[in-house]
């Protein structure tokens, strides 16, 4: 800190140039600076209240009550509720801009958990939820403390100025004891930072530890490790606590804070109001005024700043830094990611495009075969098998259809297939690469996964399409007319039109513009999760002969007995193994594929489409 260098100064510059946290949400609000100066400007409206508070109290009592004019006070203390009135209003005012600033922090945020985790080879489903739970908490807070530091830092400022005009004699009295209090407030941040940080890092270790303990209760039973694994998540829950009394004992400290800058000013001008008023040359009402301002406006403002902002101040930090830490934004260091492409908006909702590659490299194309070997899977330590030593092996080329009673493990076949689960055993392997182990996008150039609810982003239809690859117009062209696009990409207004909101689309569209997307993807094999679901029969049946004339491999988890019939082989999965064979073979060797088959000719609509038996897997 340098010689010249306040307390609140130095606790600043920790703050932000010290903390990522700081730094990730002063960036943030830089992009919301407008809403931001309005809001500013509605608080200067609720300062005026708080400013008039002493003034109206001192002349509603010497130039009203104590002169014997009673009217003129109550006047005096009506003009003062109007003033009241005023300040409301001024809040209610400031909650739009108050929104304005909050909801694009909470968009940048999740979008910077989303990247972080796209960036990674895989990423932990459970991180990302926790991280996503973080980043609610960070929005919470941030509009918390907004709308409170907004109120008690105008209270303050508005406090101290009508000391000023009212009784100056009185400054000295209150400055002091406020100064004091703020130095010894902004002593305090830095370690309540650090400890309040280590109960977070304390807590989610013990979450950690605990959960898969939880599921694998009976193996630990079972090889006698009970006492063994009790020991170790005593210690972890012992820390814990720990970790908690240390931030009691430091947050305990800020009572000091609000004695030295909330109530010393009190006591201090109670024990001068003798000489206030003999010396100082104080009215009585003067003096009323001015403990007006100490009990209703300063005392609460120190209050609130050192006990509930601090708190949610000591939070806010904790989960930005964490969020700077555990998801950091690849934009930030890659400096081509603020570059437009040629047909695409500058700004952080428009994907890239990927390398100018063809749909399919023939090359890789001739060697996609996907290999299952022994393959095992289960949700956690201790559920049960989803599948148990699963064999399957495709050719290059092959066109494969996934079938299956509800939760038999197809969509999670296809997050397997794509990389995006790991298995627990055995081996999976595609064109001979296990894509789990591949980074984000290297596996997106191998196995490009569609699932049911189909991604379409605010910006151009053509940066919607060219997502994955960097089609030539012809071949962009070919593809949005061989997948039946081309009517719905003229209503839209062609390729250069701008979607500026997916949800007006339907889920169909929405679906339909991603399987174009999809289908010039680079990746040899492709995997249709019930990619389909919201488009009809005939639809469905186009885009499936499409993805099957592609090079490459086709995995389509069925939602029809269409997409069966058109396939070369069917996969049916049940109690964690499979069966695999050709259509009518399979009709002839399992009952359970009988009985789905009879389902759906049974329920087939009028034009032969027929939904399979519950939801995604």
């Amino acid at each position: 800190m340098g010689r010249h260098s306040s307390p609140r100064a130095g606790a600043r510059r920790f703050l932000v140039a010290r903390s990522p946290g700081w730094a990730l949400l002063a960036h943030r609000l830089a992009t919301t600076r407008g809403p931001l100066l309005r809001l500013l400007a509605w608080s200067g409206a609720e300062a005026v209240p708080p400013l008039l508070s002493g003034l109206m109290v001192s002349a509603a009592v010497d130039q009203g009550f104590l002169a014997g004019r009673p009217g003129v006070g109550v006047a005096w203390l009506a003009g003062f509720g109007a003033a009241t009135a005023v300040r409301a209003y001024a809040a209610r005012a400031g909650f739009p801009h108050l929104a304005a600033v909050v909801e694009p922090l909470r968009d940048a945020l999740v979008e910077r958990v989303v990247r972080g985790a796209l960036a990674r080879s895989h990423a932990d489903p459970a991180e990302v939820a926790r991280l996503t739970e973080q980043v609610e908490s960070a929005r919470q807070l941030t509009a918390t403390l907004l709308r409170t530091l907004r109120g008690v830092g105008v209270t303050l400022v508005a406090a101290l100025a009508g000391l000023a005009l009212l009784a100056p004699a009185v400054l000295p009295l209150v400055l002091l004891p406020l100064l004091a209090s703020g130095a010894l407030f902004a002593r305090l941040l830095r370690p309540l930072v650090a400890r309040r940080r280590a109960v977070v890092l304390a807590e989610e270790r013990l979450a950690a530890d605990a959960a898969p303990a939880l599921h694998g209760l009976r193996d630990i039973q079972a090889t006698g490790a009970d006492r063994r694994v009790a020991e170790a998540l005593t210690a972890t829950a012992e820390a814990s606590a720990a970790a908690s009394r240390a931030l009691g004992r430091a947050a305990a400290l800020r009572s000091l804070v609000v004695a030295l800058g909330g109530r010393l000013p009190v006591l201090a001008v109670v024990a001068a109001a003798p000489w206030l008023l003999d010396e100082g040359g104080l009215t009585a009402g003067e003096l009323l005024g001015v403990t007006t301002y100490l009990l209703q406006q300063l005392d609460p403002a120190v209050r609130t700043l050192a006990g509930t902002v601090g708190g949610w101040l000591l939070g806010l930090a904790v989960v930005l830094d964490r969020l700077a830490a555990t998801s950091p934004d690849p934009a930030e260091h890659d400096p081509a990611e603020h570059e437009p492409a040629e047909h695409e908006p500058a700004g952080p909702e428009a994907p890239r495009p990927g390398p100018a590659e063809p749909p399919c490299a023939p090359a890789a194309a001739a060697t996609a075969t996907v290999r299952l070997t022994s393959l095992c899977y289960a949700h956690g330590p201790g559920a049960e098998p989803v599948f148990a030593n699963l064999d399957v092996t495709t050719a290059p080329g092959e066109h494969l259809a996934v079938v299956g009673p509800s939760g038999t493990g197809k969509s999670t076949l296809a997050a397997l297939l794509a990389g995006l689960l790991a298995p627990l055993g055995g081996g999976l392997t595609v064109a001979g690469v296990r894509p789990h182990t591949l980074p984000g996008p290297e596996r997106a150039r191998l196995v490009a996964l569609l699932p049911q609810e189909a991604y379409i982003f605010p910006g151009p239809v053509r940066a919607n399409l060219a997502w994955l690859a960097a089609p030539t117009e012809a071949r962009l062209t070919h593809a949005v007319e061989l997948l039946g696009a081309g009517a719905l990409v003229a209503r839209l207004g062609g390729l250069d039109a701008v979607i500026a909101d997916p949800a007006a689309l339907s889920a169909g569209e929405r679906q339909l513009l991603a399987l174009v997307r999809t289908y010039l993807s680079p990746a040899p094999v492709v995997v249709l999760d019930e990619a389909t679901c919201h488009l009809d029969a005939a639809a469905e049946d186009r885009v499936e002969r499409a993805f099957a004339a592609r090079p490459g491999t086709l995995v389509v988890v069925a939602h029809r007995l269409g997409s069966a019939l058109r396939a070369d082989r069917v996969l049916l999965l049940d109690g964690g193994r499979g069966v695999l064979a050709r259509h009518g073979d399979l009709q002839v060797l399992s009952p359970l594929y009988r009985e789905l088959v009879g389902h759906w000719w049974g329920s087939a609509g009028p034009r032969g489409a027929a939904p399979v038996t519950g939801h995604p897997s």
